[in-house]
């Protein structure tokens, strides 16, 4: 009895709440049915990503091969640090640069629930034995500039639905880099030199870990690498990638 009216006030709450903050679009604000969602239109224009893919970068391909370990030429002319990448949707003009754009400027951290799903449905062949979670940090002056580090809101998220646990402290970044906007893919990769490291005091953790580091857009790489990096010096026994978007 106390259950069923338990369920029932939370169900008039939820009403109440609608009422005073009708559910919208997550992208264009239009009506939808249910908060955290997309309107029909924009999730038509969502790019997901779906196999065939690169097993490296997790970039679509354009042509289903067959077979497993499918590799893209960059993947095979510039292997990556890491071992595997995936992400939930192509990074273009559409909802998911949106999305990425309001969960990292405009405080909109409610936007990181249903990214984090996606990210957990796209990644779940890198989540199945991964040991924990590690979201890309900021670099201290940055963090408190933004007030918070959206990759650590897509972690977590992304840990609701995975179960995996998220540790947010195991690497610290200790370069304040210029942005990476505008810069080449060799200019991005210098300006990232040594900005990461293992916090001493985790590399137990890290040691024979299979790790996944979790970050908002992925473009060149050139974050991820030197994040990887960090962790397998410590002897981390695999590092893999999880993001929202990917640039194609």
């Amino acid at each position: 009895m106390a259950a069923r009216a338990a369920s029932a006030l939370a169900a008039l709450g939820r009403a109440g709440f609608d009422l005073v903050y009708p559910p919208s679009c997550l992208a264009c604000r239009a009506a939808t049915s249910s908060h955290g969602a997309l309107c029909p239109s924009c999730w038509t224009r969502m790019r997901f990503i779906e196999r065939p893919i690169c097993e490296r970068l997790g970039a679509p391909l354009p042509v289903d091969l067959g077979g497993e370990g499918l590799l893209s030429p960059e993947a095979v002319a510039n292997p990556p640090v890491f071992a595997r990448a995936r992400a939930a949707a192509l990074y273009d003009d559409g909802p998911a640069r949106i999305l990425a754009h309001r969960l990292k400027y405009y405080d909109r951290l409610e936007i990181a629930r249903p990214l984090g799903a996606w990210m957990a449905r796209a990644g779940a062949d890198i989540l199945a034995d991964a040991d924990f979670l590690v979201p890309i940090p900021l670099h201290p002056l940055r963090l408190f500039t933004r007030r918070y580090n959206q990759a650590q809101a897509l972690a977590l998220a992304a840990s609701e639905r995975c179960g995996v646990p998220v540790d947010p402290f195991c690497l610290v970044r200790v370069k304040a880099t210029k942005p990476q906007v505008r810069l080449t893919r060799t200019q991005r990769a210098l300006n990232l030199q040594g900005a990461f490291k293992v916090e001493p005091r985790a590399a137990a953790r890290v040691e024979g870990a299979a790790i996944v580091l979790v970050d908002d857009v992925m473009t060149s790489g050139a974050t991820a690498n030197a994040a990887a990096r960090a962790l397998l010096r410590a002897k981390a026994r695999r590092v893999d990638v999880l993001t929202f978007a990917r640039v194609a």
